[in-house]
């Protein structure tokens, strides 16, 4: 099993579980992301509101750090499935 490649999803009924909720949840991020930046940006047009809009983004940007953790622990939640032979021999 390839590491990251876009077959692993299908290996199984678990791999196919495994798949949809890190979608959702790497969804779910990414909108809660964008939307953080979207009101953050408008915070900055009122000076009362910029530190509001500071951390907003900094929320913003961590959430968007977290898509690439997601990706990672579907890979290892797959690895754990039992099929690391590749990956170990790599």
């Amino acid at each position: 099993m390839a590491l990251f490649h876009p077959d692993n999803r299908n290996r199984s009924d678990r791999h196919k579980k495994i798949y949809a909720y890190c979608e959702i949840a790497y969804t779910f991020v990414d909108v809660s992301a964008a939307l953080l930046f979207v009101v953050g940006s408008i915070l900055f047009f009122n000076d009362a509101t910029v530190t509001i809009g500071t951390w907003l983004f900094l929320i913003g940007s961590i959430l968007f750090g977290m898509r690439p953790t997601i990706k990672l622990y579907r890979e290892i939640m797959y690895i754990r499935l039992g099929d690391y032979e590749d990956v170990a021999g790599r």
